[in-house]
């Protein structure tokens, strides 16, 4: 198994940045796909971008391609997820997931480690 830890949200102004952390503990953190997700409040949980196990392959919701970064660093069993040009619509609880292979699968139901998840607000 795979324990995951998100750090970094937080409150910005819109047109502001911030970067999340999730730190993997447990089994190689390289055999796993990442992916970072989303929850607003009302609303379902989505993706945001997806990594895979060697960072060849990256993938982006298209709400947030340009804004947003994902990548990992193996050495230091972590992935982080780079935020810019936020908007009030990324206010949401940002959760970071795992899954042993495969590819950076966009469905919820992919991933079956996941984080507490962690808090960004973004203030127009």
């Amino acid at each position: 198994q795979v324990q995951l830890v998100e750090s970094g949200g937080g409150l910005v102004q819109a047109g502001g940045s911030l970067r999340l952390s999730c730190a993997a503990s447990g089994r190689t953190f390289s055999s796993y796909v990442m992916g970072w997700f989303r929850q607003a409040p009302g609303k379902e949980r989505e993706f945001v971008a997806g990594i895979t196990r060697s960072g060849t392959s990256i993938t982006y919701a298209s709400s947030v391609k340009g804004r947003f970064t994902i990548a990992r660093d193996n050495a230091k069993n972590t992935v982080y997820l780079q935020m810019d040009s936020l908007k009030p619509e990324d206010t949401a609880v940002y959760y970071c997931a795992a899954r042993l292979g495969g590819t950076a699968y966009s469905s919820v139901t992919a991933y079956s480690y996941w984080g507490q998840g962690t808090q960004v607000t973004v203030s127009s």
